[in-house]
């Protein structure tokens, strides 16, 4: 009997997200020793590889806001709200992070939807 072979592609795939989750854990490591700067890298690593990847998304919109580039962190924020409408903490993170910016309007609609979908941090 031969063995089956995995479809064209399949291996790429499964490295892909093997190499994305290492690259993501990495940057929570990084996010908890306060090396902010680098967890970017790392998670914008991950980003790459899983662009549709909510929690990937928040966690790099973290490390920027953390490392205060507020546009950087907004648009990530932005993309983890689009991607997941009922994460409680990607609204409170694009709320802080358009507050930093002067954007107080925007910024109170989510802190709004924070507290509605119930984030920690708004709390």
């Amino acid at each position: 009997m031969v063995p089956a072979l995995a479809p064209a592609g399949t291996v790429d795939l499964v490295d892909d997200t093997r190499d994305a989750y290492e690259a993501y854990l990495r940057g929570q490591e990084l996010l908890a020793a306060h090396e902010y700067r680098q967890a970017t890298v790392a998670l914008e690593r991950a980003k790459a590889l899983e662009p549709e990847k909510g929690s990937i998304r928040e966690a790099l919109g973290r490390a920027y806001l953390s490392s205060r580039a507020y546009r950087n962190a907004a648009s990530e924020f932005a993309k983890a709200v689009e991607l997941a409408p009922t994460d409680g903490y990607a609204h409170y993170g694009l709320a802080r992070a358009l507050d930093r910016l002067g954007e107080r309007r925007m910024a109170a609609r989510h802190y709004k939807l924070a507290r509605v979908f119930g984030s920690p941090a708004s709390a």
